[in-house]
């Protein structure tokens, strides 16, 4: 028995199957990781390997790295929280506010998840609606408004979790990604409709992307009908450009919500809109939000600190260019095994998809081959790569992921797809 085995049957006797996150699991048991740097994660028994999960996105700047690090200490030997107004807050939500073009005005939240409920709730105080839609496959955190899937044969959403009322998930209502028209459709035949929340790219069914003028034809459909657009960039903020997907691909939306990278690898997380719609949060206006943690200044100086890494030195760019060349050599390589599928990619993220030979939508992302899936994690899991756990997950890269790095994962890769083709 090794270290992490150990460690994970101590854990389940105490934690609901021995993780504080489900996606973390996966069988035998997940490894327990020790320390990580750059790269790379070592794990309890003293093994390394290249990460490509780096959090599910945080650490676009790598692994404890030296100038987020500097920032963080720095701020906890002055403090580690006030509860109280900051500089340090008050300088994240300044360069937010200059990077992204809907942040007019910007709160900051503890977390992802809490940052998209507060957002929610913001949209249904200023127009006085109940009802929200959301993609099908899009993942916007652990709350009961959205944990919410596709209702068999209906646009109208079902619990996707026990302990959710169906009085909830009624609001719901749940479309196809990179179909306008099904949108369109929806909120003609309706008027109770607050929001519509969407990650603009999807990141929770892997990575999928919108397709041309997708983006702007949601602006036009929920402008025209009086409807608050929501762009989820929890993952994508900050990572799909320095001011998201949104930047990216030239659509604004109403409102936005991120975390992640603006945390630094420290919680954090923000909601942020027209001036008009944020000026209803308390104590400003009618609709509640708040947190103890919210605008911690660890997390505040962290994430300011990996900003602005990241907007230096063409960062974003030099990103970029490793992520395309190791999806370049991933795609050469499942081509020469004859294994069917695809892998999306977009600034440093990508997907494999076993299976399908495209995907555009969270029905065909599901449809991914999860058997062929967990047979290259296993591989590379030995051969010293950790991929996420999960088929339906996002590889990420980072700024520590250098020439020598991508080329030591593209012979990972390469060599998972020749044991595959040798049958």
């Amino acid at each position: 028995m090794d270290r992490s085995q150990e460690l994970y049957k101590e854990s389940s006797k105490l934690s609901p199957g021995g993780v504080s996150s489900p996606v973390r699991a996966f069988k035998p048991y997940p490894l327990f990781i020790k320390e990580a740097n750059g790269p790379r994660i070592t794990d309890a028994d003293g093994k390394t390997y290249i990460d490509l999960c780096m959090a599910y996105g945080p650490l676009i700047a790598g692994h404890a790295n030296p100038i987020v690090i500097k920032a963080a200490s720095e701020q906890l030997s002055r403090g580690t929280v006030f509860g109280a107004p900051s500089k340090q807050e008050l300088a994240l939500i300044e360069r937010i506010h200059s990077e992204v073009p809907s942040a007019e005005m910007v709160r900051l939240a503890c977390s992802g998840t809490e940052a998209t409920m507060h957002a929610i709730r913001t949209a249904r105080g200023f127009t006085g609606k109940d009802g929200i839609v959301k993609m099908n496959g899009g993942f916007h955190g652990a709350h009961d408004s959205v944990l919410v899937k596709a209702g068999s044969g209906s646009a109208d959403g079902v619990p996707s979790s026990k302990g959710v009322l169906a009085d909830i998930a009624k609001h719901t209502h749940v479309v196809e990604y990179n179909d306008a028209q099904a949108m369109s459709d929806l909120l003609e035949k309706r008027d109770d409709i607050a929001c519509v929340i969407m990650e603009p790219v999807l990141g929770n069914v892997g990575l999928v992307i919108p397709s041309k003028g997708y983006l702007d034809e949601v602006r036009k459909i929920t402008s025209e009908n009086d409807v608050v657009l929501i762009f989820d960039e929890v993952i994508m903020g900050f990572r799909a450009s320095s001011g998201g997907a949104q930047k990216l691909y030239g659509v604004t939306p109403d409102m936005t919500t991120m975390a992640k990278i603006i945390g630094g690898g420290f919680a954090g997380g923000a909601f942020m809109g027209k001036e008009e719609i944020m000026s209803n949060v308390a104590p400003q206006g009618p609709v509640y939000a708040a947190g103890t943690f919210a605008g911690n200044p660890v997390s505040a100086a962290a994430g300011l600190a990996q900003i602005d890494l990241m907007c230096s030195d063409d960062n974003y760019a030099k990103i970029q260019r490793r992520t395309e060349t190791l999806v370049s050599s991933i795609r050469e390589s499942m081509e020469d095994s004859g294994i069917s599928g695809c892998v999306n990619t977009l600034a440093s993220m990508f997907a494999v998809y076993f299976g399908p030979e495209q995907v555009t939508n969270g029905t065909q992302a599901e449809s991914a081959d999860r058997m062929m899936f967990d047979r290259m994690f296993r591989y590379m899991l030995e051969h010293g790569v950790y991929l996420p756990p999960s088929a339906l997950e996002v590889d990420f890269m980072s700024l520590a992921h250098d020439d020598e790095t991508v080329s030591k994962l593209s012979e990972a890769f390469k060599g998972f797809f020749s044991e595959v083709k040798r049958g």
